[in-house]
């Protein structure tokens, strides 16, 4: 139909209207092309310098709403942009004929089109239009809109609706400050209000109330749409124009008079809300609320709690609450504190009842009122009778919030995605709640006790599986109470916790195999474990718990995994008052023992590293313990892990001939038993296995023996060689000094074909067993010292990484991560005594490289900790190898290489440089060590030590002569601290004098 269309150039009025109905067009049949000219077309338009008249005359004659609305964007797109170029005559036509339009009247004798009679968006624009004129023109150049405006309200509806939309348009372009506005538009906006307090608030506030009074029985939605429009204005016009004899009445007699539309009594509570929340002195303000009778819409609040007017009025009353609450912090006279608190005991109950029941304004945090609510029961104490019931009823409103929603059930149970969203969405929402419930629980801890009781006596009582939520919000009460129960209390069992531990343990809900009530049962008894300790009557009632169906044989994995590991720290805890009864946890754990010690998963069944670990360090802390009879302790043990070692070897035995696709699942057993076994030996200690019961520490070794065999086997298996590594730090705290024999095998195989990231678990072993055993380990060190450093300086470099693009690698990191352990193993070496294993014969070689290495990270490595390190190392050589002034050289030339290289590069030129920011606190205590260096080479070497670093090096800094002598004299003295003091000073004035000349060298 448009085809005909040639849009070259502007000829009649037609091709417009028809270029803007192509451009709108949402049929599908217009291409893209013809749309395309169209807009081109339209914008051309826009151009033309007679374009506000044009739109004007189009608005005025055309039926078409396309036409109309293009053309009030337009004009609203020229004043807002290009206001300040426009002329007087072109401001006046837009302002006259936006007006009239407004108001229903004709814009010339012609004009028959009537905009008010058109749609809301259209309507809209046009009140954008006016709030654009208001905005440049308001007062001072259109002073009369708003009193021009008032007597065309007698037009009716469609006059009053358009005013009610400019109103509201003007808040939200300029006065709302729920947007964001320029320092501009917050001006401008302040001008506004200021004009129309003066001279028109009075007269709108009235009509208001006029055409509320006229049409609230016949028109009930304008009246709606003039109240939403007030509620927008309360807070900045004087509140005495609303809160009066005559507005008062009226919104009350609108919210409670029933026959009325919902919507209309929602917007006359919305304007008491606005009253209310408008701010003002606290003793008016209170005044003011006491003045409302607020009880009067009590009786409006019902369970239906979706509904448009009861969200409405849930909104007041939470409001108006929060005021009150205000007010009773904020005033100091008895007088206002009284009346705030009898106005807060009247409106509580209804609004604890809402937060229950109803969706409440996302504005009203729930958990920020009621704290403040509970904080000021604090100061109140003892409470009242009124104020008990409110503690009663804000543990309701906790336990509400808390629940689960029911069609979330199976999601949770089976943990799906939407269940696991749920989860962490409830876990982060209940944060806030619990932290509240521990407040009343402070405040009212006995009301709290009989509320915890009674929700838990309420879910035992349930005979059905329905009440999965509130069971679980019952447990969770329960847990995140015993957080505030100190330690003594619990102890004690005071207040209702000697009946309510007993009654959990002893209860089977209907509802046990459901996964969040399992798991929240299960971390409820641990939590209170402390009163068992106590009540050591009770133990076999955990015990069951633990090792039944609703524990580690729990039908849901999750749970069974989870109650293992809760299960190991109900044994960490009582393990002593356990012994009686260790007979019965192992005949209760004996299939999953026997699942565990037999490990043949398929590949598809490869399990979690949780099962089975925690339930045998469990078993190791019980067995592990000196009560245990030694005979049974040893066949227990040895039940353990004759089974699993007898896997480990048939495994390494059958190696050889596995087929490809057999082997990862293998190894995947190994490491399964490696971790068992690991886990088991935990529970024993040093002293049992090499004093009181060394048969225990033989079978320890035998398994160390079997264990290493799997490094021969499978020599480059990774995780293979990290978990036996793991079993061998184990065997070094369990087996102590014992271990040495099996040391020089495992030393052998965990430096055969090591990568990097194998090397620092082997650095890692080692630095155990210096700090261990110290001196002890001489030989072993003496034999892997040389490998491990040739091993180690051929693959990472001597001074700085590369830096740059193909740098960020795993491989790259993984050297990093070597270099860095490598010098906390040198750091460890120097520190247990063991200096002497860098001059050994096998080691000679390496010591010139190191110390190259050493002293360019003292100097420039760009982690201070490692600089630290480095720095520690030297200090520690230099007391190890060098005597005292003229005492024997123990290592030639490093008397040499420390005055003439280390102390001027690392004590001086390291610190000149600027990057050396004594500001920050790891950098300071390098510096410490670094001045500790130059007191140590002054007492080892004396005056020699001075010739070198005070008149050779200070001079090239710069240095004068009196400060070299000032340090002289500081170096000499006892005081390290002066001589830090003084050498930071000394080093700062340097630094401004040889400005960047001296470099590391």
């Amino acid at each position: 139909m448009y085809q005909g269309l040639g849009f070259k150039g502007f000829r009649t009025m037609d091709d417009l209207e028809q270029a803007i109905l192509i451009m709108f067009d949402e049929s599908g049949t217009v291409d893209l092309e013809l749309k395309q000219k169209a807009k081109e077309y339209c914008d051309k338009i826009k151009e033309e310098q007679a374009i506000c008249r044009i739109c004007i005359e189009r608005l005025c004659f055309s039926n078409l709403v396309q036409v109309q609305f293009w053309c009030l964007q337009t004009l609203h797109e020229v004043i807002r942009v290009g206001y300040s170029s426009m002329s007087l005559d072109e401001r006046y036509l837009i302002r006259k004929a936006a007006f009239s339009i407004a108001c229903c009247e004709g814009f010339d004798d012609n004009s028959v089109v009537r905009v008010l009679e058109g749609p809301a968006f259209i309507k809209n624009k046009l009140a954008q239009v006016l709030v654009t004129l208001i905005y440049f023109e308001y007062p001072l150049i259109w002073s009369s809109v708003f009193v021009d405006f008032l007597p065309h309200l007698s037009k009716g509806v469609a006059v009053i609706d358009m005013f009610s939309r400019i109103l509201n348009s003007l808040d939200d372009e300029l006065i709302s400050l729920d947007y964001p506005r320029t320092p501009e538009e917050m001006a401008v906006s302040g001008r506004v209000k200021d004009a129309m307090r003066q001279q028109c608030v009075p007269q709108i506030v009235r009509a208001w109330y006029d055409i509320v009074s006229m049409y609230k029985n016949s028109d009930q939605e304008l009246c709606t749409s003039v109240l939403d429009s007030m509620r927008r204005y309360i807070s900045w016009i004087d509140i005495g124009l609303i809160v009066n004899d005559a507005f008062v009445p009226l919104l009350f007699e609108l919210v409670l008079v029933d026959v009325l539309s919902e919507q209309l009594r929602g917007a006359a509570a919305g304007c008491l809300l606005a009253v209310v929340s408008k701010r003002m002195d606290h003793q008016t303000k209170i005044s003011l609320l006491q003045s409302l009778q607020i009880s009067r819409v009590f009786g409006l609040v019902t369970d239906d709690g979706d509904s448009e007017l009861a969200l409405r009025i849930a909104a007041l009353l939470t409001g108006y609450a929060v005021e009150v609450l205000e007010c009773f912090k904020r005033l100091n006279s008895e007088d206002g504190k009284a009346v705030s608190m009898e106005l807060l005991d009247e409106v509580l109950p209804s609004v604890f009842y809402v937060m229950q029941k109803c969706e409440l304004d996302s504005t009203f945090n729930i958990v920020q009122f009621l704290s403040g609510y509970v904080a000021t029961m604090k100061s109140l104490s003892p409470l009242r009778e009124k104020q008990l019931l409110h503690v009663g009823q804000i543990l309701e409103v906790i336990r509400s919030q808390i629940l689960y929603e029911p069609i979330y059930r199976s999601n949770l149970d089976i943990l799906d995605k939407i269940g696991r969203e749920e989860e962490d969405r409830m876990v982060e929402f209940r944060k806030d709640l619990f932290v509240l419930l521990r407040s009343v629980g402070r405040v009212a801890p006995d009301i709290t006790q009989v509320f915890i009781r009674n929700s838990i006596a309420s879910a035992i009582a349930s005979t059905s599986d329905r009440n999965v939520e509130e069971v679980e919000a019952a447990l969770s009460l329960f847990y995140a109470f015993g957080e505030s129960v100190t330690d003594e209390a619990m102890k004690a069992g005071s207040g209702l916790l000697s009946e309510l531990v007993p009654m959990l343990l002893s209860t089977r809900f209907p509802c046990h195999s459901n996964r969040l009530v399992a798991l929240v049962y299960l971390e409820t008894i641990t939590r209170y474990l402390k009163f068992i300790q106590e009540n050591t009557q009770y133990i076999p009632m955990v015990l069951s718990v633990f090792l039944d169906e609703r524990g580690i044989y729990h039908q849901n994995i999750n749970v069974s995994r989870r109650a293992s590991y809760l299960f190991m720290r109900v044994v960490k805890l009582l393990k002593v008052k356990l012994v009686p009864f260790i007979e019965t946890i192992l005949q209760n754990l004996q299939d999953t023992v026997v699942r565990i010690t037999s490990i043949n998963y398929s590949s598809k069944e490869l399990l979690g590293s949780e099962d089975g670990s925690h339930i045998l360090e469990a078993i190791g802390l019980l067995l592990g313990m000196d009560d245990v009879p030694a005979t049974k302790q040893s066949d227990y043990l040895s039940s353990l892990l004759t089974p699993l070692c007898q896997q480990v070897e048939a495994l390494v035995m059958n190696a050889k001939v596995l087929m490809p696709e057999e082997r990862p699942v293998k190894i995947a057993n190994i490491q399964q038993i490696i971790m068992a076994i690991n886990s088991l030996s935990k529970g024993f200690s040093e002293r049992l296995v090499t004093h009181s019961r060394p048969a225990i520490g033989v079978m320890f070794k035998q398994t160390l023996d079997v264990l290493l065999q799997v490094l021969v086997v499978f020599p480059k298996v990774e995780p293979l060689r990290s978990k036996v590594t793991s079993f061998i730090h184990r065997m070094v705290d369990t087996l102590g000094a014992s271990v040495f024999p099996c040391l020089p095998k495992a030393m052998e195989q965990l430096l055969s074909e090591s990568e990097p990231k194998e090397m620092v678990g082997l650095l890692l072993l080692l630095n155990q067993l210096i700090c261990k055993f110290s001196t002890l380990v001489y030989d072993i060190l003496d034999e892997v010292f040389p490998a491990i450093i040739g091993r180690i300086l051929s693959i990472i470099p001597r001074d700085a990484f590369p830096s740059g693009p193909g740098t960020n690698t795993e491989e790259f990191r993984e050297l990093q991560e070597l270099q860095r352990t490598l010098y906390t193993f040198l750091h460890v070496i120097a520190m247990h005594e063991l200096s002497s294993i860098f001059l050994s014969p096998k080691s000679r070689d390496y010591l010139y490289p190191l110390m190259q290495m050493l002293l360019y990270a003292s100097c420039k490595h760009r982690e201070i900790l490692v600089r630290k390190a480095c720095v520690q190392i030297f200090i520690r050589l230099i007391k190890d190898w060098c005597a005292k002034p003229q005492g024997e050289e123990k290592v030639p030339g490093f008397k040499k290489f420390v005055m003439e290289t280390f102390a001027t590069n690392c004590c001086l030129y390291s610190v000149l440089d600027r990057a050396f920011e004594f500001r920050d606190a790891n950098t300071h205590v390098l510096f410490g060590e670094i001045v500790l260096a130059q007191k140590v080479m002054y007492e080892r070497f004396g005056d020699d030590f001075l010739v070198h670093f005070v008149s050779k090096g200070f001079p090239a800094a710069h240095c004068s002569q009196e400060l070299a002598e000032q340090y002289c004299h500081k170096l000499q003295g006892s005081d390290v601290k002066a001589l830090k003091t003084f050498y930071q000073e000394l080093i700062e004035n340097l630094r401004i004098q040889q400005n960047g000349s001296v470099v590391f060298r």
